[in-house]
């Protein structure tokens, strides 16, 4: 068994949050060695993860003092913590390990210079994160709980606008992307969620995709909404997508919105352990091409494309809002416990567009789907 290694924090590296769940803000080192898992961390928070976890051993960083280094790195303190971090792998008796590819480079650079192999193993670290822990799971379904509950706040103050002089109206204000996403926050906070890069995309904006949407919301509009907050105690994340019409409803719109919803519910009753992401993202394609609208399946390689579905179906949920597996041109066949976001979308640049999309977690023969909210364009 190959010996592991991160060095890095829990909330910014998903790879340490995996092994060690809880937020911890200041870097520190963990190992695998021969099977026995082991964090070198100052003590209060030693103390924590041992409450959590007391599976991994906790060395104290009290034990290698900065004093110590002080000559060896003359006063200069940006050589303090990798010549640290030297002296505590090397006490662990790591000289080949197993790293992900965020691994910190400084850090890399000391340890080559003290002679341990690091091999860059993306998959590895992937592929363990791909089956949700207990505890994983249950962030992921409190996440989307929260976007369910925002994306019905929304659908409110949609239902509740009005035309007005220069477009709609709500409760005597504006309606504008800005007031729905303030909307979702508030939301989010309630259910113990942040995530304030949301997108409410209007009109156009709708056909960027990722466009996070602003201004006044027209009589008649298409309204995009794509939620991922973060559950903060777990740090996992739900993907929902609606797409919502107000006023008078473009017959394009209208089918388009069709054409995704018929393309969600033949990914959805497709899903299993075994089927790749390449071929879930392929038949969608195909269905959509078989219905006019171009794909990248079939677009010239290297060429832009701006209008029709242009984007991959899919992509893993956990401790990223995009992580393995992939649903794309390129795909992992999926495993049970996989948690993936499946988003057909249509599009045309300077008109607008379409996205449906469900998170779903796959199941010993099949799926559930994790999202429980309507799909019509009528909020």
């Amino acid at each position: 068994m190959a010996d592991v290694l991160i060095v890095g924090d829990t909330e910014r590296s998903a790879e340490l949050r995996h092994e060690v769940p809880l937020a911890i803000d200041d870097p520190f080192v963990y190992a695998e060695v021969d099977g026995h898992r082991v964090a070198v961390i100052w003590s209060v928070e030693g103390d924590r993860i041992a409450k959590v976890d007391p599976s991994i051993e906790i060395v104290r960083a009290d034990d290698f003092p900065i004093r110590e280094l002080l000559d060896e790195i003359d006063g200069d303190p940006y050589r303090a913590w990798p010549v640290n971090v030297v002296r505590q792998v090397r006490s662990l008796g790591v000289r080949r390990a197993l790293v992900p590819s965020t691994f910190p480079t400084l850090i890399a650079d000391a340890l080559r210079a003290d002679g341990v192999e690091l091999v860059v193993d993306p998959a590895h670290f992937a592929d363990r994160r791909r089956t949700k822990t207990e505890a994983e799971l249950a962030g992921v379904r409190a996440a989307q709980r929260a976007v369910d509950a925002a994306l019905g706040r929304i659908a409110a103050l949609l239902r509740r606008s009005e035309p007005g002089d220069e477009g709609r109206v709500v409760d005597g204000e504006p309606l504008t992307c800005e007031l729905l996403k303030t909307a979702a926050v508030t939301v989010f906070g309630e259910h113990g969620c942040r995530g304030d890069d949301l997108i409410v995309a209007r009109g156009p904006q709708s056909a960027d995709g990722h466009d996070p949407g602003s201004g006044r919301i027209a009589n008649d509009d298409v309204v995009l909404c794509d939620m991922f907050p973060q559950h903060v105690e777990s740090a996992c994340f739900a993907d929902t997508t609606r797409t919502f019409t107000v006023g008078e409803a473009d017959r394009e719109i209208v089918a388009w919105h069709a054409d995704c919803l018929a393309a969600l519910e033949l990914t959805l009753a497709t899903i299993r352990p075994g089927v790749g992401g390449d071929d879930l993202n392929a038949a969608t394609c195909r269905f959509f091409e078989e219905r006019g609208h171009a794909t990248r399946l079939s677009s010239p390689d290297g060429e832009a494309l701006r209008d029709g579905f242009f984007h991959a179906l899919g992509h893993g949920v956990g401790l990223r809002v995009h992580e393995a597996p992939a649903l794309g041109l390129v795909g992992h066949p999926l495993v049970a416990g996989d948690v993936v976001a499946v988003e057909p979308g249509l599009y045309r640049h300077g008109f607008g567009g379409v996205r449906l999309e469900d998170l779903v977690l796959v199941t010993d023969d099949g799926c559930e789907v994790l999202t429980d909210f309507p799909y019509g364009l009528d909020p």
